[in-house]
């Protein structure tokens, strides 16, 4: 399976202007920049949509580990307060925070944070920071 998502950036850094769609079009052209980037401005940003990728893989990994134990949820929530960071002269996603609600019935809170750790590591978007990253370059005349 290949999903794939696209961007279309116009313009300088600061007074540049972007749009981010998705294969499926859930997002088509949704616009974002600077200030959605780095101030409080309207439109999206590469952080938090890696932090709904994040929240969403771990809530589903989760609830197929659930599964396997036996245990069928009644509602995951999953929040991931994803941190980017300076780093030199530029950015670095540092850290990614997962904060989860779950009701589950037949569980105690350890069996719980066991299988929700299991989940964390095993959730596809948690290994992608160790992910290989090919590209393909083609600058157009």
């Amino acid at each position: 399976m290949q999903k794939s998502g696209s961007a279309v950036w116009k313009g300088g850094i600061k007074d540049g202007q972007g749009t981010i769609s998705t294969q499926t079009g859930v997002l088509k052209e949704a616009p974002y920049g600077f200030k959605s980037r780095f101030e409080d401005g309207p439109g999206t940003n590469p952080e938090e949509l890696i932090g709904a990728a994040h929240a969403g893989c771990f809530s589903m990994a989760l609830s197929l580990m659930l599964g396997n134990a036996g245990l069928t949820p009644d509602r995951i929530e999953t929040k991931a307060d994803v941190t980017l960071d300076k780093d030199g002269d530029g950015f670095s996603i540092t850290k990614v925070h997962l904060t989860v609600k779950a009701k589950i019935p037949g569980t105690d809170q350890a069996g719980f944070e066991a299988i929700a750790r299991q989940a964390k590591e095993g959730c596809p978007v948690s290994k992608v920071l160790n992910a290989a990253i090919s590209m393909d370059a083609t600058l157009e005349a």
